[in-house]
């Protein structure tokens, strides 16, 4: 997977406290591994948008979220290629600011359908989950108005910020989907994951090589799924 054109890398962050093993920081930017519906075997691109965890801080780029999950599905037989648009220590507002030159940078055209994994980062900054809500329903309906299939994976709060904050942060991704049923949810990407010292690196924040094909393997049949709308189009 190489880097789409005009997307370099990204330094960042700052982690806030603990929590259940929590996520983000520094450098990588998007690695390309395509999307759309390509015209050549009739390989389906999908764009995955997110921060470090999607960007495979701290792994190489062939042991990153989009890579590995491109790697199962094609071993399942499904004709993917997977365009890496992760950047280390985005929030819902970094995603929503860069979508519209982030689709119209892909150097194939839209993506035949998207996975957005946003949210890490706003949690360990503690930000109103009102923002959360209001940044990812502008990506939703951004990618909506362009007939995109969109899967949105969830994130939780750190325990540490609070059972009230967690509730409201679980629930603005909850009413995301309830007022968008078309969208496929997979509530949490980090579950099984998530404070296990064995599936996370020596940061205790980011998934490991074998964290991340846990990840792959737990959210496998929500992107199949999501991928069967795209199948279900094309009929």
């Amino acid at each position: 997977m190489g880097i789409v054109p005009g997307y370099g890398r990204r330094g960042a962050l700052r982690h806030l406290g603990a929590g259940f093993g929590l996520l983000l920081a520094a450098r990588a930017g998007f690695r390309a591994g395509a999307a759309g519906a390509s015209e050549e075997g009739g390989e389906v691109r999908l764009l995955m948008l997110g921060d470090s965890l999607t960007a495979g801080y701290g792994l190489p780029p062939s042991h990153a979220l989009p890579a590995r999950l491109e790697a199962a599905l094609r071993a399942r037989g499904r004709p993917v290629r997977v365009i890496n648009a992760g950047v280390s220590g985005d929030t819902t507002a970094g995603g929503r600011a860069r979508l519209d030159w982030a689709l119209a940078d892909l150097p194939e055209g839209a993506p035949a359908a998207a996975v957005v994994a946003l949210g890490a980062n706003d949690a360990l900054r503690g930000l109103p989950a009102s923002e959360v809500y209001a940044n990812l329903a502008a990506i939703l309906d951004g990618l909506g108005r362009r007939g995109i299939p969109v899967l949105l994976a969830g994130m939780r709060a750190p325990p540490n910020l609070g059972p009230d904050y967690g509730r409201e942060f679980d629930e603005a991704y909850a009413r995301l989907v309830r007022e968008r049923p078309g969208t496929v949810f997979y509530p949490f990407l980090l579950e099984g994951v998530a404070a296990d010292p064995s599936l996370n690196q020596p940061d205790g924040i980011h998934p490991n090589a074998r964290g991340v094909e846990e990840i792959v393997r737990r959210m496998l049949p929500a992107v199949e799924a999501l991928l069967g709308r795209v199948d279900q189009r094309a009929e």
